[in-house]
């Protein structure tokens, strides 16, 4: 049994919705935000403290895309995943990466100058400047977006889910108002598939029968 831990849509948000885009059968174990505060056994499982954490027997991953592209590659090949003999392999790989590397990371920021920090260490400049710098890179979708419903291959894929869930943390933010209108549509289009649909379900209900907050805690991402 693969076993997900997660924290209410966090960056571990994008295996679970792998998982159920895959339709493969996971335990998902639900920890309050920051877990190496408040849960602080789970730091013997993930010396990090970080989410998400994610076994398939003997096998142990932290990272959020590259638990997508495992999932994709050993679950839902054909679908989910690109295989390296197809045309768009390595735009599937660049998009995989870059929901997280290069969309993900200035958010991070953001979040910390804005909210994170104690009043008197905010940065309101440096907070705008990583905001600009989310939004010009999320720009370079919109002509794509223009063209075809999904990033590459002609289908949805795991890249999908990785830039999805960075406009997901995008909108929890306050950031969805810098969407070009193709990348907001995309968005509209993510979050009415059934599998984002269900993950959604599945974190709100683990969340509550696990006796933890099903409200995202902004510290989470």
């Amino acid at each position: 049994m693969i076993t997900l831990h997660h924290c209410v849509s966090a960056r571990s948000f994008r295996p679970l919705w792998a998982l159920e885009e895959a339709g493969v059968p996971y335990q998902l174990t639900m920890l309050p935000f920051p877990p190496r505060v408040h849960a602080r056994a789970y730091l013997a499982l993930n010396p990090l403290g970080t989410i998400p954490a994610f076994q398939d027997e003997a096998l142990f991953m932290t990272e959020s895309a590259a638990i997508c592209q495992y999932i994709a590659a050993r679950y839902a090949p054909g679908t989910l995943d690109v295989a390296p003999h197809e045309a768009d392999f390595g735009r599937y790989l660049n998009f995989l990466h870059f929901g997280e590397a290069t969309l993900t990371f200035p958010q991070t920021l953001v979040l910390r100058y804005t909210q994170l920090e104690p009043p008197e260490r905010r940065q309101p400049q440096v907070a705008e400047d990583y905001a600009k710098w989310f939004a010009s890179r999320l720009r370079s979708l919109a002509p794509l977006l223009e063209r075809q419903d999904h990033l590459c291959a002609g289908r949805f894929t795991a890249a999908d889910i990785s830039v999805g869930y960075a406009l997901m943390l995008a909108e929890h933010i306050g950031l969805s108002e810098r969407f070009a209108p193709p990348v907001a549509q995309y968005w509209t289009r993510l979050q009415a598939r059934d599998g984002f649909i269900r993950a959604m379900r599945a974190q709100d209900e683990a969340a509550r029968a696990q006796g933890v907050s099903p409200v995202p805690s902004p510290d989470a991402r």
